[in-house]
């Protein structure tokens, strides 16, 4: 299901001033899922998620981001821009266990992505020095451990997605395909980094009715949560906050789906 940007709110979408989220703490995450479909832990929160799942696991993951300083240019963007930066790779977690799986395309179908679904978008792969940190895995498994609040125990195929939107182009769109499901179970979008931004505003919506919320996520390592057969979300462009200023927005997209991962003839 894709809408095209601001079709629920009228605010203009590189407002400055949009409010923080509302915080939901690790305890309460459950709970919040179930009734909302959505949720935004803090670092804090994230952390404490993570340590309650795996005692002992190494969470120092402020340590990776270094790693988007140097991604490569999205190659694939529809729209003719050069805002957008990502690598991307694939694991399977079963039984609490992560194992990474071959390179592969990312892919979506239209009815998710109007504007890149039905594309086999070969994006360059992860780095080295990011699946081998010890945070990255207890990372991926806390994203595990969060989607089973949703759905019960499965097989997981897991996505991740490192993005830098920029603005050497004057504005940068984090999701040029408007308001959109991915088609997966969860969705947790982390903040790396913020650097000067101007808008970036997140904004959820309930899949089924007009009910939304809306804030701008400014923490790094904070996390927003998404049911993705609930809702659907977007985040507005953004812009240098001051005059030339470099600018840019740091994300790790993980996506989570039962069984398979999403591919050409593969459905549901």
């Amino acid at each position: 299901m894709a809408l095209r940007c601001g079709s629920r709110f009228a605010a203009n979408p590189l407002e400055s001033m949009s409010p923080p989220p509302a915080l939901t703490s690790a305890g309460d995450l459950a709970q919040q899922l179930a009734s909302a479909g959505w949720a935004v832990l803090d670092a804090a929160g994230l952390r404490a998620v993570a340590a309650a799942h795996l005692p002992g696991a190494v969470l120092g993951w402020a340590e990776l981001a270094e790693h988007w300083r140097a991604l490569p240019p999205d190659e694939y963007l529809r729209d003719g821009g050069r805002y957008r930066r990502r690598r991307h790779g694939s694991f399977v977690i079963e039984g609490g266990a992560l194992q990474p799986v071959p390179h592969r395309a990312h892919w979506q179908p239209v009815e998710y992505n109007a504007l890149h679904g039905g594309l086999e978008r070969w994006f360059e792969p992860l780095p080295a020095g990011v699946v081998s940190h010890p945070a990255w895995e207890p990372l991926l498994l806390t994203g595990a451990h969060i989607a089973e609040m949703l759905r019960g125990p499965a097989r997981w195929c897991v996505e991740a997605h490192m993005f830098r939107i920029d603005t050497t182009d004057g504005i940068g769109r984090p999701t040029p395909e408007g308001a959109h499901r991915d088609g997966v179970d969860l969705v947790a979008v982390v903040l790396v980094d913020r650097h000067h931004v101007k808008g970036g505003e997140t904004r959820v919506f309930d899949a089924r009715g007009p009910h939304g919320v809306r804030f701008t996520l400014r923490e790094p390592w904070s996390a927003l949560l998404l049911d993705d057969e609930r809702v659907i979300h977007e985040t507005t462009p953004i812009q240098p906050g001051h005059e030339g200023a470099a600018a840019w927005r740091d994300t790790l997209v993980l996506t989570y789906r039962r069984g398979a991962f999403q591919g050409p003839g593969e459905r549901r």
